[in-house]
């Protein structure tokens, strides 16, 4: 293995101007800490990324790199870009194996308190910051397991479930606090937190599936994919036919978790064309290779069928240029259209918060129900705080975790 790992890190040429952190949300120093592992410095260069992320294995392993990092990396212009990914999950785990140290942790506390609510990447990542500074972090999350959407979202063939633990663990070992089975509006209240604590950091996601208000939506057959995910409630697909609406990664793991689960066909149906999927390649790949079939340029306008699934229509699109818009959009191309049967269907076309919990809070939100937070993410409410998923930021894992980071390092200055 590591010696794998010594070719991938001596295939990069430690560019000075460092495209590849700037296509990094956390802008970890990638070139600093990939010399460090050609030196065989491992300590080290754990230490560099520790500075900007306490997700190393995981990031390493699900992040969609060659929309961040690896594809701003200048080897990949004319050949493929540097493995950063895989490097970075090889020191997150070494970290693990070694417990290496941190950087950057103070040994004595400022006396503030800090409650997290949820425990996803955005809440991890603000708890293990603030108590390396000093403060005193209590998590609350409303399962009887911490991680989120790291957890209950993304499929163990993508994140086994020990390295998250592992790297949970290691998060805990700074001495944060936590709460389980406690949810936001039903067992704790934020009026009362905002009592108890000097900030509150709202992390809870948005997992609520988006509809896309389509004929024969309410049929029996038709799933939300973060809700097939995060509760894994799956009907039986054996000898059955499976749509998958979208073209993320959400979309990707229904998809692949589907197939595995022995559906006979699995179509992913995707509006715009294969090279506008925000999907990562490599998960679109792999998908392939499993049998996973793709409808490009197509959209779903109707379900069919009596009170469950037993067709779908759908119909062809072009794609065009609209003025003040800065990629092709969809457009129905009129009498393109076709039904497939289909036993199942399953949007994941993107997501939002629990509006029930959402409205319990009191906090100012905007029309899509993301809670609204200012340039420091602090909401309508002083002292609280809200990011990741549910404060609208990018749905990626490393976007959620730098909002947690950046809190993190506001209510720091303040102190």
């Amino acid at each position: 293995m590591e010696n794998n790992i010594n070719e991938l890190a001596e295939y990069c040429l430690n560019c000075k101007v460092k495209p590849c952190q700037t296509g990094c949300p956390l802008g970890n120093d990638i070139p600093e800490f990939i010399k460090n592992i050609r030196e065989q410095n491992f300590e080290e260069a754990y230490k560099i990324l520790s500075k900007t992320t306490v997700l190393e294995s995981i990031c390493g392993r699900i992040c969609p790199h060659m929309s961040q990092c690896m594809g701003k990396c200048v080897r990949g212009i004319k050949s493929n870009p540097v493995s950063i990914g895989d490097l970075e999950a090889f020191v997150g785990d070494k970290a693990l194996e070694n417990n290496y140290k941190m950087d950057d942790v103070s040994i004595s506390k400022n006396g503030k308190k800090v409650a997290v609510i949820g425990s996803g990447p955005a809440g991890l990542t603000c708890s293990a910051f603030l108590a390396r500074r000093g403060f005193e972090v209590t998590i609350f999350e409303k399962r009887d397991k911490l991680g989120g959407l790291l957890r209950y979202g993304i499929p163990e063939f993508r994140l086994s479930k020990d390295i998250l633990d592992r790297a949970i663990n290691k998060i805990l070992e700074l001495g944060i606090k936590v709460e389980l089975n406690k949810e936001l509006g039903t067992d704790i209240l934020l009026e009362d937190l905002t009592q108890k604590y000097d900030y509150v950091f709202v992390s809870i996601g948005a997992n609520i599936p988006w509809k896309m208000g389509i004929e024969g939506e309410k049929l029996d057959g038709v799933y939300g994919g973060n809700t097939l995910l995060e509760y894994n409630l799956h009907p039986k697909y054996e000898n059955k036919n499976v749509a998958i609406i979208g073209g993320g990664n959400v979309a990707m793991d229904c998809a692949r978790t589907i197939k595995k689960l022995g559906a006979n066909k699995v179509t992913v149906i995707y509006r715009r064309a294969e090279e506008q999927m925000p999907a990562e390649r490599k998960e679109i790949e792999d998908a392939k290779k499993e049998g996973i079939e793709f409808l490009f340029q197509t959209n779903i306008i109707k379900v069919i069928g009596e009170n469950k699934v037993n067709k779908i229509e759908c119909i062809k699109t072009e794609l065009i240029q609209k003025t003040g818009e800065t990629r092709l959009s969809p457009v129905n191309i009129e009498n393109s259209n076709f039904e497939l049967d289909m036993d199942y269907v399953v949007m994941a076309i993107g997501s939002m918060p629990e509006e029930k919990i959402i409205n319990s809070l009191g906090l100012e939100c905007d029309k899509k129900g993301y809670i609204k937070v200012d340039e420091n993410n602090e909401t309508s409410m002083k002292n609280v705080f809200a990011g990741g998923d549910v404060s609208g930021a990018k749905a990626t894992v490393a976007w959620a975790a730098r909002t947690g980071r950046n809190v993190a390092e506001y209510i720091s200055s303040k102190n």
